[in-house]
């Protein structure tokens, strides 16, 4: 089992700056994809970023493509998501997610990840 815990939340004013981390306890997440989703009210779980195992290839939603950065420190056990030129539309709450088996196969599938944090709210306003 992984238990997945994010922080880095917040209000912020478009133009600005978050840096989401999610610490994994349990379990070494150095096996796992990783992979961070978004869920804005009224709206799916949308995929926004993922990792290989080794943190040697990544692959982002079109939207956020050049505003945002994932990155992974196994030593730490621990996900980063890097994100700049925050816009209104990036409102939402931000989950880390880990797979189970470090497939980089249908990474953007919310059903390709076993363990999931509780999320934590990102709210950019205008």
């Amino acid at each position: 089992q992984v238990q997945l815990v994010e922080s880095g939340g917040g209000l912020v004013q478009a133009g600005g700056s978050l840096r989401l981390s999610c610490s994994a306890s349990g379990r070494t997440i150095r096996t796992s994809t990783m992979g961070w989703f978004r869920q804005a009210p009224g709206k799916e779980r949308e995929f926004v970023a993922a990792i290989t195992v080794s943190g040697g290839n990544t692959q982002y939603v079109d939207s956020v493509k050049g505003r945002f950065t994932i990155a992974r420190d196994n030593a730490k056990n621990t996900v980063y998501l890097q994100m700049n030129s925050l816009k209104p539309e990036d409102t939402a709450v931000y989950y880390c997610a880990a797979d189970s088996t470090g497939s980089w196969l249908l990474r953007w599938r919310p059903q390709s990840y076993a363990y999931w944090g509780q999320g934590t709210q990102v709210t950019v306003s205008s």
